[in-house]
Formats: structure tokens, sequence, C-alpha cells
């Protein structure tokens, strides 16, 4: 499995609009092959920053989500929203045997 960890950093103003986009996306992303799981976070410090775990069965469905229109449009939206360039990881867990 193949988690994919976004930092995104809004302008103050432009939270609220992030909340709506993601909240009508979380449903419609959790629909495509391999996802497992989405969520979003809010920094307790500071408010203007989010983080978002999506959860893969492997790499290529992660990567075929990121090529489709929908993820295309929902990123072209959300990216004018940034206050500064996002980051992302895509780990794996590591199984110690626990």
């Amino acid at each position: 499995m193949l988690v994919r960890i976004v930092k995104l950093t809004f302008k103050p103003e432009n939270i609220p609009s992030f909340e709506r986009i993601f909240e009508a996306s979380q449903s419609k992303i959790l629909e495509f092959e391999g996802c497992l799981k989405v969520e979003g976070y809010q920094d307790i410090k500071n408010p203007c920053v989010f983080f978002t775990y999506s959860h893969w069965n492997k790499e290529s469905d992660l990567e075929n989500y990121r090529e489709s229109d929908f993820f295309k449009e929902v990123w072209g939206k959300t990216k004018l929203l940034f206050a500064s360039k996002p980051e992302a990881w895509s780990v794996e867990k590591i199984d110690n045997g626990k």
C-alpha cells in the first residue's frame, strides 16, 4: 500500500474555498480504482496549512488518478488558492511485524 501525503498552504481568505473543494471531491476520489482512503487535516498552530492523506493499493493506481481529467480539474481550482508551493510525498508503511 502507498500513502500520498500532500502539504498545502493557503492564503487565509482561501481556506473556505479549499474546504468546499475538498468536501466535494473526497467521495469522488474514493471512487477511483485502488483508492482505499482519503483524509484531510488542518494544522493546529497554523490554520493556513492543510495535509491530505490518500491511501492507494499501488503506485499505478495513484498515477492513473493523477492523470485523470477529474484530478486536473480539481487541482486547477485548488492551486489558485495557494500561498506557497505545495509539497508531496509518496510513502510506504514500515512493517516491523507489529
